[in-house]
């Protein structure tokens, strides 16, 4: 799987992609050394020689900053989703696309980072506040993975609310799950968590009573 990038091709956005990158990796060492908590954004800026108003040019917040590899997670997911054989039903194909993006974020392969992906796991597993910061921006992302899915099933999202429900549980189930399965079995590999979530959704979620 090859993800997709486009770069910036001026000069200035040029500049802008590389002192955000190297936020980034500021932010991560910092993260992996001393802790989320304990990292303040004086200290990030302060690694890039930039001010603390620089930083926030970029990022809104440390979970923020945390978060970037969702960007590039999703744009693998609907790269991935839309090679899927067109005879699969959607949620049988955004679960095979899921899975080949986790495996890439863990393997550090198709341009991902996996001690990156690995450090964000975890921050995410023992921080409430970035595991409330990586719904919200699920959340943002449901339109557009409706409009993916409403491709597959060859209907109109505006018309027909079925793409739009599916998106929302899937993206709401792996993120909840995961993070509920987190304590429980924190060496399962997200790929493994992610793919039963979405696969318990598959076989329908309208449990009998006891």
């Amino acid at each position: 799987m090859t993800v997709i990038s486009i770069q910036p091709t001026g000069l200035r956005a040029r500049k802008k992609l590389r002192t955000r990158e190297a936020l980034v990796e500021a932010a991560f060492d910092l993260f992996r050394r001393q802790g989320f908590e304990a990292t303040t954004i004086d200290e990030i800026a302060e690694q890039v020689e930039l001010s603390p108003r620089t930083f926030f040019r970029y990022f809104a917040s440390k979970e923020d900053v945390v978060l970037t590899l969702m960007e590039q997670q999703f744009a693998a997911v609907y790269e991935a989703f839309a090679a899927r054989p067109a005879h699969e039903p959607v949620l049988t194909a955004l679960r095979h696309a899921t899975v080949v993006m986790m495996r890439s974020c863990e393997g550090g392969a198709a341009g991902f980072d996996a001690d990156r992906f690995d450090c964000a796991q975890q921050l995410i597993s023992e921080n409430p506040s970035i595991q409330g910061r990586s719904l919200e921006l699920c959340a943002t992302r449901v339109e557009e993975l409706a409009r993916h899915i409403a491709d597959r099933m060859g209907v109109d999202p505006t018309i027909d609310p079925r793409p739009t429900l599916v998106a929302a549980v899937a993206t709401t189930a792996v993120q909840t799950a995961m993070v509920a399965w987190r304590e429980l079995e924190p060496e399962t590999p997200a790929s493994v968590l992610a793919e039963r979530a979405l696969a318990l959704l598959e076989e329908g979620i309208n449990y009998p009573s006891a």
